[in-house]
C-alpha cells in the first residue's frame, strides 16, 4: 500500500457515516453502525428529531432487532403484549382465524407480539442513539442530491442549502419517497388506491365490548378496520381501510369523518362502533414500489421504506427497517468493514426478504378486503387450523434473527 493509499484510508477512517433520515430507519442504523465502532451524522428535514402517526404491530423479529440494537429493554416496558391476533368479518361478525400470541408462541419464536406506539419506537432508538455520545443530529436539513469521489472513497450529501456533508458512505433511510433513490433509480410509486385512516382514542371512549388484548381486525368487501390497545391499555389504535372511488395521489392529508362513514355502510354495528370514535383522522393515500434487485450505489445504499416501500397489510414496515440495519451492521462485521463488501452482503441478504414482504402485502391486502364467493373462501381458509401450523406459517418471517440475517453469505 502506497503513503497516499495509507493517507486516503486513514482520513476516510476518521469520518463519520452519513445517515440521511431521522426515522425508524434512520435511527437504528445509527445504532448499528456505533455499535461497529462509526462514527454517525444523521441528517433530517424536518424541524426537530421525532416520529409522527399512531400504533404498529411489533412481531418477534421486531424484538430480536431491538435487542441486536441494544435498546431491547426501552422499546418492551412501552409495548403491549397481546394474547392473539384475531381476524373477524366485518359484515357477520364471524371468526375467521385467531393466532395465540401467548406462551407457546414465544417459546416457539423466542420472542412475544406487540403493539406499541410509533412515537415510542422511535423513543426508544432515539434515546439509545444519544446515550452513545457518537451520533449527531442535525434538523432542518434536506438531503436533495448525492455526490460520491472515487478516488477518495467518500460520499458527500448536499443539503437545501447547498452544504456539504461527507462522510466514508451514506446510508440513505429518507422513506419511500427518498431522494436518493430518485437520483440513482427513478422509479414511479404505485399508488394502491387503498386509502389508511388512523387516530386514537382514550381508553374511556372506547367500547368495553372491543377492549379485547388482541391486535384485531375486521374484514370487511374492500375494507378492513384494525384496533388494539396502546400504552399500557389507556388509550386504542384504530385504523379503517377502503378502496376509493377517486384517483388518489401518495401523501398524508387531514380526513373527514364522512368520508370514513361513507365506505362503511354494510358492516356490521359491532365494527361499526369503531369509525365514530376518533374526534380527528389523519388520511393516508396509500403505494408501494416494485421491488428493485439493487439498492446499492458505490458507497451508498438505500435502507427501510427508501429500499422497499410496502403497504401496511404485513405490518412489517418498522420491523424490515430494523433488521435493515442489525444485517447492515453485521456485513461490516463479519467483512472487517470493508464497505464495498459490506454492502453487497447486506443487500443480498435482504432483497428477496423484502420484496416477499412487498409481494405478500398486496396478497393480504386481497385477502382481507374479498368480497362475494371470494369472501366465502377466505372465511373457511383456516378452519380446524392447529396452532401449531400457525406458527409454521409464520416461521418464514417471526424466525429471523441476529444469527440468521446473514445466511447467504
Amino acid at each position: 500500500m502506497s503513503f497516499l493509499e495509507v493517507h486516503v484510508v486513514t482520513r476516510n477512517e476518521e469520518l463519520p457515516v452519513i445517515v440521511a433520515g431521522g426515522g425508524i430507519g434512520g435511527l437504528a442504523a445509527a445504532l448499528a453502525l456505533v455499535r461497529q465502532g462509526f462514527k454517525v451524522t444523521v441528517l433530517e428535514q424536518a424541524p426537530e428529531i421525532g416520529e409522527i402517526g399512531a400504533g404498529i404491530q411489533l412481531g418477534p423479529n421486531a424484538f430480536h432487532a431491538f435487542d441486536a440494537l441494544g435498546v431491547g429493554d426501552k422499546a418492551r416496558g412501552r409495548a403491549v403484549y397481546t394474547e392473539s391476533m384475531v381476524m373477524h368479518d366485518a359484515v357477520d361478525e364471524t371468526l375467521v382465524g385467531r393466532l395465540e400470541t401467548g406462551e407457546a408462541f414465544r417459546q416457539r419464536f423466542g420472542n412475544p407480539y406487540a403493539v406499541i406506539h410509533r412515537a415510542d419506537v422511535h423513543l426508544s432508538l432515539l434515546e439509545g442513539a444519544q446515550e452513545t455520545g457518537r451520533v449527531s443530529f442535525h434538523t432542518h436539513t434536506r438531503v436533495e442530491r448525492i455526490e460520491q469521489d472515487e478516488a477518495t472513497g467518500t460520499v458527500s450529501a448536499i443539503d437545501q442549502n447547498g452544504q456539504r456533508w461527507t462522510g466514508q458512505a451514506l446510508i440513505a433511510a429518507e422513506g419511500g419517497k427518498s431522494v436518493t433513490r430518485a437520483q440513482y433509480v427513478n422509479d414511479p410509486p404505485r399508488v394502491t388506491g387503498h386509502v389508511v385512516y388512523r387516530a386514537v382514542v382514550e381508553r374511556e371512549d372506547f367500547p368495553e365490548n372491543l377492549r379485547w388484548n388482541a391486535a384485531s381486525l375486521w374484514a370487511g368487501p374492500k375494507c378492513h378496520l384494525v384496533h388494539y390497545p396502546l400504552r399500557g391499555g389507556e388509550q386504542y389504535n384504530v385504523v379503517v381501510t377502503f378502496h376509493s372511488r377517486q384517483q388518489e395521489t401518495w401523501g398524508v392529508t387531514d380526513g373527514s369523518k364522512e368520508e370514513v362513514e361513507s365506505y362503511f355502510q354494510g358492516i356490521c354495528p359491532k365494527a361499526r362502533q369503531l369509525i365514530d370514535l376518533p374526534k380527528s383522522w389523519k388520511r393516508w393515500a396509500t403505494a408501494d414500489r416494485e421491488p428493485i434487485d439493487n439498492w446499492v450505489f458505490g458507497r451508498a445504499t438505500l435502507l427501510g421504506d427508501a429500499a422497499h416501500p410496502t403497504t401496511q397489510y404485513m405490518a412489517q414496515g418498522a420491523c424490515m427497517a430494523m433488521e435493515d440495519a442489525v444485517t447492515l451492521g453485521e456485513a461490516l462485521r463479519v467483512t472487517g468493514q470493508r464497505w464495498d463488501e459490506a454492502l453487497q452482503l447486506y443487500q443480498r441478504n435482504r432483497i428477496t426478504r423484502t420484496a416477499r414482504i412487498v409481494l405478500s402485502g398486496r396478497e393480504m391486502g386481497r385477502l382481507y378486503h374479498a368480497a362475494g364467493v371470494e369472501r366465502l373462501v377466505r372465511n373457511s381458509l383456516w378452519k380446524g387450523r392447529s396452532q401449531e401450523r400457525f406458527y409454521d406459517a409464520m416461521e418464514w418471517l417471526y424466525g429471523w434473527n441476529v444469527d440468521n440475517c446473514l445466511d447467504q453469505a
